[in-house]
């Protein structure tokens, strides 16, 4: 049975930096994807970021040269590092382990930024 579990989130003030953490059993993420997405309260869930089974990294723009998407084989976990923290970051944070063709899904952790 696969679990995904996010942590990290918090009350951060704006410019602070958070790591949120998705921790995976039941699959190897050395050979996943792992996406990351977000949802603001009455928005949609929107994609942030991405480190494919081959290690390669995107961004959606609004977090490009502030987030970092990485993972650790060894620890079987993803990792998404936000720096300089703005208000319009704050959401529930998702991540989601996809090995083709099924993904997993985590529930979330709320990450709110003060101005």
């Amino acid at each position: 049975q696969v679990q995904v579990v996010e942590s990290g989130g918090g009350l951060v003030q704006a410019g602070g930096s958070l790591r949120l953490s998705c921790v995976v059993s039941g699959i190897a993420v050395s050979v996943s994807s792992i996406n990351w997405f977000r949802q603001a309260p009455g928005k949609q869930r929107e994609w942030v970021a991405i480190i494919t089974n081959e290690g390669n990294t995107n961004y959606a723009d609004p977090v490009k040269g502030r987030f970092t998407v990485s993972r650790d084989n060894a620890k079987n976990t993803g990792y998404l590092q936000m720096n300089n923290l703005k208000a319009e970051d704050t959401a529930v944070y998702y991540c989601r382990v996809t090995r083709w063709p099924s993904s997993y899904w985590g529930q979330g952790t709320q990450v709110t930024v003060s101005s």
